[in-house]
């Protein structure tokens, strides 16, 4: 079995670039403090959230939809019901989260990157 690179550093810039000049900016920081309570509640908060925030809740769980899938667990879409999440193969959760984790610290480390920066280019 060889290493595998899913690119969590590459779709988290994207990530964090997309929504670098929006006040969804910020949402990074509490989408890396959420991954402690679990799948759900990293998955619930864009139901609570509106507008670019949602958005970038929905679009961060979609990566991590396409980075599991890669490694061959299915993740429940954003559309999911609660209870897909509760019923998570335990293993695959664990997985997922150490998966989220590191993409999580990888978009607060690119949001760094960008605050500041007039024109989103970085400093």
């Amino acid at each position: 079995m060889g290493w595998t690179s899913y690119n969590l550093d590459k779709t988290a810039h994207d990530l964090a670039y997309q929504f670098r000049n929006t006040e969804a900016r910020n949402q990074a920081y509490k989408m890396r403090s959420s991954v402690a309570y679990g799948l759900e509640r990293f998955w619930g908060e864009q139901l609570r959230l509106d507008g670019d925030k949602a958005q970038y809740w929905q679009e961060t769980w979609t990566a991590l939809r396409d980075i599991m899938a890669q490694a061959g667990v299915t993740l429940p879409t954003i559309n999911a019901n609660p209870e897909d999440l509760w019923n998570f193969p335990r293993e695959e959760r664990k997985v997922t989260l150490a998966v989220l984790t590191q993409l999580c610290d990888c978009i607060v480390w690119w949001t760094q990157r960008y605050k500041g920066s007039e024109n989103g280019e970085g400093e």
